[in-house]
């Protein structure tokens, strides 16, 4: 690796390692630039690319910087519908803007077996309605 030739390494590769010692030279004053690295490596690396270096870091780190780290990451979800401010359908919408697909699926399944047989037809009638235009 020694002397390795700059001009054999994909343009690719080449970005992704300027944006990287940007954002190690740069994180003291501007952690931004962390968010920067990220849009870099999903449009220059694969996914098989970005899961084998985010398995090499993870295993630079102790188990617990690695649940902090991932912590950090994966979405935290919307928990819990709150009482409306203005009307259910206001704040039902505001609230799937910000769930998770698995809480989505669970409050809208369990909702639906909740609802009186007419309701439930109703429903549907109007979601395959809406599939059909």
């Amino acid at each position: 690796m020694k002397n390795f030739p700059l001009e054999l390494v994909p343009e690719n590769y080449q970005r992704v390692a300027k944006m990287l010692v940007c954002a190690l030279q740069l994180t003291e004053t501007d952690v931004s630039v962390w968010h920067g690295l990220t849009k870099v490596l999903s449009a220059r690396l694969s996914p098989k690319e970005r899961g084998a270096l985010a398995w090499a870091v993870l295993r630079a780190l102790t188990p617990e910087q690695i649940i902090a780290t991932v912590e950090v990451v994966l979405p935290q979800g919307a928990g819990q519908p709150v009482p409306p401010l203005f009307n259910y359908m206001d704040q039902a919408a505001f609230w799937a803007d910000m769930a998770a697909p698995d809480e989505l699926e669970a409050y809208c399944f369990n909702s639906f077996n909740r609802m009186p047989a007419k309701r439930q037809a109703a429903f549907l009638d109007f979601v395959q309605g809406r599939a059909a235009a």
